[in-house]
């Protein structure tokens, strides 16, 4: 674009209606400036193609050595561990973390990235199956960022670490089977990105192996969820021996319908979830799952954050961690 076309502060400041003085103060990061309107200057910048290197350049010249972490969901308990082990990883590093929650704050997209930006962060991790929009989008894409435990994200410079959601998947199949069971179901996600590459890998690992599909119940991924889809698959005539939920929360959902219909498991039905979370762990749940190796995500994450910050410019990287089965009561052989 030949110079004179290129926006200036100027042309930045009377597309957001403001003085020259307030967008050089947003691309100082000051905090004498209002959520609202930096939010307002942050996106005419972004319309009008203003120099976003140079200005997210401006935004960190300050090392202030905190990392925002926005999460998905805080009540999710997987991130028990995978928060721990980022978190302690970046403090050893020297950095802070800052923990935002965008159910909570849902809505207010644009006034939590600027304050979170006001605080000058380094880098921004996005926890769990997050797909940013708007402001935050805008700030991912200008900061340096990582994807954790999600695959909603696809941008460039935007590093991923998860772990291989379709291969868990296949996992669970084959684990199953290897306990004599032919007649399988799926309890399903709706929504996120590992929802449907975990209904993908059951899928492809049930063809592969000659299994027959007695039913899949897409649900939301909650405990209630995991009981509703369970309760319909049990309830009708073609009957599973075994289930793999998309998650261990949609698990014990599925261990309640058993109960409620007075099957024992694992001998008239067989359960696996996805994840391990700490109650899977219980000797009272005893669940059959997939370990997506949570804590080891969180170390890896926190160290492609602190390459990226370190060559902004560097290739994208897709780091997907091997599974592995948990073999618990809720699957034990027939």
């Amino acid at each position: 674009m030949p110079a004179r076309d290129r926006p200036t502060i100027r042309t930045v400041a009377e597309h957001a209606g403001v003085s020259k003085s307030l967008v050089s103060l947003v691309l100082q990061g000051s905090d004498r400036v209002r959520a609202e309107t930096r939010s307002r200057v942050l996106r005419a910048i972004d319309e009008l193609g203003y120099s976003p290197n140079a200005w997210a350049q401006r935004l960190g010249s300050r090392r202030s050595g905190l990392i925002g972490i926005v999460m998905d969901d805080l009540r999710n308990p997987w991130y028990v561990d995978c928060l721990d082990a980022l978190a302690q990883t970046l403090v050893r590093s020297g950095r802070q973390v800052l923990i935002l929650d965008d159910r909570i704050n849902e809505g207010l997209d644009g006034a939590l990235v600027a304050s979170m930006l006001s605080f000058r962060v380094e880098g921004i991790v996005a926890m769990g199956s997050l797909t940013p929009s708007g402001e935050l989008a805008r700030a991912m894409r200008s900061i340096p960022s990582v994807a954790v435990a999600g695959r909603d994200i696809d941008a460039e410079h935007v590093d991923v670490v998860a772990a291989d959601d379709v291969e868990g998947a296949r996992l669970a199949v084959r684990h199953l089977v290897d306990r004599g069971h032919r007649r399988l179901a799926h309890i399903a996600g709706r929504g996120p990105e590992v929802a449907r590459l975990r209904r993908a890998g059951f899928e492809q690992a049930c063809r592969d192996l000659d299994v027959e599909v007695v039913g899949v119940e897409p649900e939301d991924m909650t405990e209630e969820g995991g009981y509703r889809a369970a309760m319909r698959l049990l309830s009708a005539a073609d009957q599973p021996t075994a289930v793999f939920a998309v998650n261990d929360v949609s698990a014990i959902g599925a261990l309640s319908a058993a109960r409620e219909r007075e099957l024992s498991v694992p001998g008239d039905l067989a359960v696996i979830g996805f994840d391990d979370i700490p109650s899977a762990r219980s000797r009272l749940v005893d669940l059959s799952t997939i370990d997506i190796a949570n804590t080891a995500v969180g170390v890896r994450a926190a160290e492609a954050l602190l390459a990226r910050i370190g060559d902004p410019d560097r290739p994208r990287i897709v780091d997907l961690l091997a599974p592995t089965v948990r073999d618990r009561g809720t699957t034990a052989l027939r």
